[in-house]
């Protein structure tokens, strides 16, 4: 498959069947498959100075609910879409939005499960696997991510300084809407998965798409991920600096998979700390400012 076979590949339908939606608005509260929290590590940002809640996104075949954070007081702001783990916008992926916002960003995250399951209510992660993430189209999540970010820029964002970040799953299609926009500035992508099995729901993985990625990505990964293998990681770079993207990769050495996760045990201080401290440093050097 040559590159325009690559990038059509990703592209969304003209249109979408008009479906009923399984979530029509978010859970309050973490998901039921990553309790019990631990609470001792969770990072808790309040919504001083923040306009923070709930909106919905107008997408090809209806509209899908989104968690929005952003300054009070703001106008054309740079815009990051914030993209979840498998287990939904829930309360950690809603904070990493407020997180977002008090560092003057638009910042939203859209549902982006809303017509396969309602995933905060299950506790089977391999359920949720199977159930519900790998029967979400990828063209779908492109379409949908498209319609986050024109959204944006109607309601207080600035198309022009555009960004993405995302976790687990959502590391991984940040290198795949890296590939799909030529809007975007930049991406930041945690532990996503770089290659694994294809279908005509998922043709191609990140890997496959380095001459495609448009837009330089950050990719924060752990050695000790034991879902992503370090050589992996280790071919992507390899294949990054082959073709002189701009994009780069950390590699944490004792770091495990989810390691930003603070309300998860495999959350390490350090490198999350580093990561985010990375991530913005990521964004204002690409012109997400």
């Amino acid at each position: 498959m040559n590159i325009k076979e690559d990038l059509l590949s990703l592209s969304p339908p003209t249109e979408f069947t008009r479906r009923d939606f399984i979530v029509t608005v978010l859970t309050a509260g973490f998901a039921a498959a990553v309790r019990p929290i631990a609470a001792q590590t969770v990072i808790q940002t309040d919504c001083k100075g923040l306009i923070a809640g709930e909106v919905k996104i107008p997408v090809e075949d209806g509209q899908i609910p989104a968690y929005r954070a952003m300054p009070e007081k703001g106008k054309n702001l740079a815009t990051v879409l914030v993209v979840q783990e498998i287990f939904g916008v829930h309360e950690h992926i809603r904070d990493v939005c407020r997180r977002l916002g008090k560092l003057g960003y638009l910042a939203v995250a859209p549902e982006l499960f809303a017509r396969q399951g309602d995933v905060s209510k299950m506790t089977d992660i391999q359920k949720i696997l199977q159930d519900v993430v790998t029967k979400v189209p990828v063209a779908q999540v492109m379409s949908d991510l498209d319609a986050t970010a024109t959204w944006a820029a109607k309601n207080n964002g600035d198309g022009a300084k555009l960004g993405i970040t995302g976790f687990c799953w959502g590391g991984r299609i940040v290198w795949l809407y890296a590939a799909h926009n030529p809007k975007l500035k930049a991406g930041v992508a945690w532990y996503g998965r770089l290659t694994g099995d294809t279908d005509a729901l998922h043709p191609q993985h990140p890997l496959n798409m380095v001459p495609s990625i448009k837009a330089p990505v950050l990719g924060l990964y752990g050695a000790e991920d034991q879902g992503i293998p370090v050589e992996i990681v280790e071919m992507m770079q390899d294949d990054l600096k082959k073709t002189k993207n701009p994009s780069e990769i950390v590699i944490y050495p004792d770091a495990p998979h989810g390691f930003h996760a603070d309300f998860r045990s495999s959350y390490r201080q350090g490198p999350a700390q580093d990561g985010w401290k990375r991530l913005r440093a990521w964004f204002k050097q690409h012109g997400v400012t």
